[in-house]
C-alpha cells in the first residue's frame, strides 16, 4: 500500500484491521506484541531501535498483503518445481517512499515466520536508484542504511541485499561489496539492452538514429512506470548527433535514461503488421557478433569490478 506513509492513525488502524490475519497466520494483537517496543540486535553490532504501534502499523499496512502474496507464490512453486531446486527473490523497491531499517526487518522476519526463506530481498533504497544511471544522493547516508539492511538479511535469512535498478551504479558497488561481503545481486538486465543500443550505434548509425527519434517520441508515455528524471530537452537528438560520436551518446544522462525506457515500445512496436526496429536491431547484432560481445563485456566488466577486487582482497588476507 504505497498510500501507508501518508495515513495518519486512525486510517492505519482501520487499515490494519482489515489486513489477511488469518493468511498472516497470527492476530493482529500478537503481530503487534512481536514488534512493538521490542529492540532487535543485529549480528554486525547495530541495533533497530524498539518501534512504535504506529510504526508497526504503517509497516503492516505497508507490505502485509506483500507477504502474504510471496507466501502464496512460493507455495505455487513448491507444488510445480517438486524436487527440483527452486529460488525465490522478494522485491519490494518499486515503491514512493524509502523502505525504513524496521519496515525491511518487519517484511524479513514475516517471511521467516511463514517458513519463506528468499535467496535475495530488494528494498527500496534512500536516495535515487534511477534506470541505467549512477546512484543519486548521499553516499555517506546511503552506506549506514545498507549496513544496518545488511544486518537484517543476515538475522533474518541469510540472504542476498538485492540492488534493483542496479545498472550502473558505479559509486555504490564498492560500498555494497564491502559492507554486504559480497552477498548482493546486482541486477542488470536494462543495462545489457542498452550496450546492445551502444553497439547498434558502431554497426548501423542510420537504425540507431532511428532509435534515438522514436524515444524522443515514445517517452512521456513510457516513463510513466519508471522511477526516472531524464529531461527530453537536454537529450541530443537525432539530428544533433555527430558522425563519429553516436556511440559516446549513450553516455549523456538524459538520453540513456529515455533509451532505457522506451525499450519495450523499440522492441516490439509495428507499422503494418510489420516490427519498426525488432528485426533490424536483432540481425544487425548478428551479423556484427563481435562487436555487440566485445561492447557488452567492457560494461558489465566496470560491474564486475569492484565485487572482484573485494573477492581479491579476502583471498589475500586468507594467505
Amino acid at each position: 500500500d504505497d498510500g501507508a506513509d501518508g495515513y495518519d492513525i486512525a486510517a492505519l488502524g482501520s487499515k490494519a484491521g482489515k489486513l489477511p490475519w488469518k493468511a498472516l497466520g497470527e492476530s493482529a494483537a500478537d503481530n503487534k506484541k512481536r514488534y512493538v517496543g521490542i529492540k532487535v540486535k543485529l549480528p554486525n553490532k547495530l541495533v533497530i531501535d524498539a518501534p512504535t504501534e504506529e510504526e508497526w502499523l504503517r509497516a503492516a499496512v505497508k507490505y502485509g498483503r506483500a507477504v502474504v502474496h510471496t507466501v502464496a507464490m512460493k507455495k505455487h512453486i513448491e507444488s510445480v518445481m517438486k524436487a527440483k531446486p527452486w529460488e525465490l527473490e522478494m522485491s519490494v523497491d518499486e515503491t514512493d517512499s524509502p523502505t525504513t531499517v524496521f519496515e525491511h526487518y518487519y517484511v524479513a522476519n514475516e517471511l521467516k515466520r511463514l517458513g519463506v526463506c528468499p535467496v535475495s530481498l530488494a528494498p527500496r533504497f534512500i536516495g535515487r536508484f534511477e534506470k541505467g544511471v549512477d546512484y543519486i544522493g548521499d553516499l555517506k547516508k546511503l552506506e549506514t542504511a545498507i549496513k544496518y539492511h545488511h544486518g537484517i538479511s543476515q538475522l533474518c535469512g541469510p540472504y542476498k541485499l538485492s540492488l534493483h535498478s542496479g545498472s550502473d551504479k558505479f559509486s555504490v558497488y564498492p560500498i555494497a561489496a564491502k559492507v554486504c561481503d559480497n552477498l548482493v545481486h546486482v541486477k542488470t538486465a536494462g543495462t545489457s539492452y542498452l550496450e546492445a543500443v551502444r553497439a547498434i550505434a558502431k554497426i548501423k548509425p542510420a537504425l540507431y538514429k532511428k532509435i534515438v527519434a522514436f524515444a524522443h517520441e515514445r517517452y512521456e508515455t513510457d516513463m510513466k512506470t519508471y522511477h526516472v528524471s531524464a529531461d527530453p530537452k537536454k537529450a541530443p537528438t537525432a539530428d544533433s548527433l555527430k558522425k563519429g560520436k553516436l556511440a559516446k551518446s549513450l553516455d549523456q544522462f538524459d538520453l540513456r535514461q529515455m533509451l532505457h525506457v522506451t525499450f519495450g515500445s523499440v522492441l516490439t512496436t509495428k507499422v503494418d503488421g510489420a516490427f519498426a526496429f525488432y528485426d533490424e536491431f536483432i540481425n544487425a547484432l548478428k551479423d556484427k557478433e563481435d562487436v555487440h560481445y566485445e561492447t557488452l563485456a567492457k560494461h558489465i566488466k566496470k560491474h564486475v569490478k569492484p565485487f572482484a577486487a573485494r573477492l581479491k582482497k579476502k583471498n589475500k588476507k586468507r594467505k
